[in-house]
């Protein structure tokens, strides 16, 4: 299996398990906070989908050919070290509460986000398809940087691992989440 492939089915096990943990679940279960500092169920997949396509841009110009890095994509060291130290802040398993930027908070209005899981099966569809497009730069090892910022710059792995493991931290919140409001 191939990384893109692994990359691929990652995504598709997350998908199978928001479908099953969640669709049985009313909109006003999906949208209910369990405290109003909290984010609900479909917040965190709001998020999710924010988060992921922030990338999109960044995928479309390597694409083309067009992605201009800063000058710190060419030091490798760097580009390893800074991929690695946001995958462990990612990966940690929810331990550590950390605070989202601005541009990747949720902005969801549940009276015209009623699909909120039907949005993110289609989401988990197209970020496949980006997998599948740029699998010759994943390859590579070629350097992006974040769309919060272009002097973070890591390998295209690593972004998708980090994505990954981003999607997996907010499932299990969302979990949390459905435990918290049924207790």
């Amino acid at each position: 299996m191939s990384v893109s492939q692994r990359y691929i089915s990652e995504l598709e096990q997350i998908s199978k398990e928001v479908k099953s943990s969640f669709s049985s679940l009313s909109k006003e279960v999906l949208y209910q906070k369990p405290d109003p500092k909290k984010w609900s169920i479909a917040e965190n997949l709001e998020h999710i989908i924010v988060l992921n396509s922030s990338y999109f841009p960044i995928f479309q110009r390597l694409k083309n050919g067009n992605l201009n890095n800063a000058f710190v994509s060419k030091i490798s060291f760097f580009s390893r070290v800074i991929g690695d130290m946001i995958f462990k802040s990612v990966s940690d398993g929810g331990k550590r509460k950390v605070k989202t930027f601005p541009l990747w908070e949720p902005q969801l209005n549940s009276e015209k986000e009623s699909e909120i899981l039907e949005k993110f099966s289609q989401h988990q569809i197209e970020l496949a398809e980006w997998i599948k497009e740029l699998n010759p730069f994943i390859e590579k090892k070629t350097i992006i940087h974040s769309p919060a910022n272009k002097l973070i710059v890591y390998a295209l792995d690593k972004a998708f691992e980090i994505i990954i493991a981003h999607e997996k931290r907010h499932l299990d919140q969302a979990k949390n989440v459905l435990i918290q409001i049924q207790n």
